[in-house]
């Protein structure tokens, strides 16, 4: 990326181009061996780090240029070959390189398109749960036997959030600008990415990786999105334990050999699991289950109680019946429930204005406790199970967050016992009798 500065600071010093003004441009490029000038990973970001710093004028190779473009309040110049740089400052030359166009690579992903929650047939609750998630930004947990439509669900969530904010719009698109899984001709990403690594992804592919400074991994490229993980407990244990620190802090750093880097990734996780291997436990009364007892236990047990503890949201889907597979009982559109979602995140922006949170799912334990402290009733159900064991503190905070949700997408404005109760549902599978 340093490749073109370094090269017209060093014409500069030997007198071919004029060096008044040059240190209020910036030079954006990778310089090949016949002087012409390569696109670079993240220029999205490089390019607002600059405008930011004062320095609007940045000089960028012409494939790099629409991505640069997108940033607000930069002059972008763009140039195919060191000759153009040095005409551009004032520079002489004897004579203009002679040069082959090279078509720009596609980019390294392509953005698959949402489907809509009307596909989904049957599964009430889990499309509840859905919503409950996208209107509080909640972490969610399906499981139920093959064929369900946990991962038909799962891929309609991000269909069902709010376009991203200007600023989210920049920073997500300048984490997938470094991750080379942008196309600029699409300007900026203003919908909710969605990432689906395979259940054979190593840690790095996760979290980040690589020789150098680390790139964004599948984490970070989730950022403001949906992380899911499809047949979660086949994942290596490794692997689900790298997303514990990320879902506390909401951002990464990986440390190399070159240096650290800092990537945000506060991401909503979506796991989806069979009951069992053979996924068939929560069938037909589990008659259909070969199955050991033993490997019922070790299989779930491999989502490990810490990384379940930062689930908000847990629902059982049944298989579908009969009657569901012939006549297909569909619910709602995601454009209906999209529009309930919108309300209940206007409704927490509203309450939150003047703090730095955005969605329920980052409010405080202490702040939540403290505004419900003077209802009485509300906590008592969450304090038995806190007494009882069955409730951490952490998990406690989190089933407060989503009665919150409930309350905001019912339209009240502090959650009453029912909804604690709705919440408490979701997180252990019990009601109030």
């Amino acid at each position: 990326m340093l490749d073109l500065a370094v090269a017209v600071a060093v014409l500069a010093g030997a007198g071919v181009v004029p060096h008044q003004g040059l240190e209020r441009v910036v030079h954006l490029a990778e310089l090949g061996l016949d002087g012409r000038l390569q696109p670079v990973r993240g220029v999205l970001p490089a390019v607002a780090s600059a405008v930011a710093g004062g320095c609007t004028d940045v000089v960028v190779s012409a494939a790099d240029a629409p991505e640069a473009r997108l940033v607000p309040g930069a002059t972008v110049h763009e140039a195919t070959h060191l000759g153009d740089v040095v005409r551009l400052h004032g520079g002489e030359l004897d004579r203009d390189p002679d040069l082959v166009a090279v078509p720009r690579s596609a980019p390294a992903v392509a953005r698959r398109p949402e489907g809509d929650l009307r596909d989904v047939v049957g599964q009430s609750e889990a499309r509840l749960a859905l919503e409950v998630a996208a209107a509080g930004g909640h972490h969610l947990l399906m499981i139920g036997p093959p064929g369900a439509g946990k991962t038909m669900l799962a891929a309609r969530l991000p269909g069902i959030l709010p376009d991203l904010s200007e600023p989210d719009a920049v920073e997500v698109t300048a984490v997938h600008s470094v991750a080379g899984t942008f196309d600029p001709g699409s300007g900026l990403l203003r919908r909710p990415p969605f990432e689906d690594p395979h259940h054979t992804a190593t840690p790095a592919a996760i979290v980040g990786g690589g020789t150098g400074l680390a790139r964004p991994g599948a984490v970070s490229r989730a950022h403001r999105g949906v992380l899911f993980l499809d047949e979660a407990p086949e994942f290596a244990p490794r692997v689900l334990q790298t997303l514990r620190q990320p879902l506390e802090a909401g951002e990464l750093v990986l440390h190399r050999a070159g240096g650290a880097t800092r990537y945000p990734a506060r991401f909503q996780l979506v796991l989806a699991a069979n009951p069992c291997p053979c996924g068939m436990a929560s069938t037909n009364a589990g008659l259909e289950c070969t199955c050991t007892s033993v490997a019922r236990r070790r299989y779930v047990g491999r989502l490990s109680g810490p990384l379940l503890d930062r689930i908000d949201l847990q629902v059982h889907l049944a298989g579908l019946t009969r009657a569901e597979r012939v006549l297909g009982h569909h619910g709602e559109s995601s454009a209906d429930v999209a529009g309930r979602v919108r309300q209940a995140r206007a409704a927490a922006r509203e309450r939150w204005a003047g703090t730095r949170w955005r969605t329920n799912v980052e409010l405080p334990g202490p702040w939540l406790r403290d505004r419900l402290r003077g209802r009485p009733g509300v906590l008592a159900q969450v304090e038995r199970q806190i007494d009882a064991g069955d409730l951490s503190m952490r998990g406690a905070d989190r089933l407060l967050r989503v009665a919150w949700t409930v309350a905001d997408l019912d339209g009240r404005d502090v959650p009453t016992t029912a909804d604690v109760d709705a919440a408490m549902m979701f997180r252990t599978g019990e009601r109030r009798g």
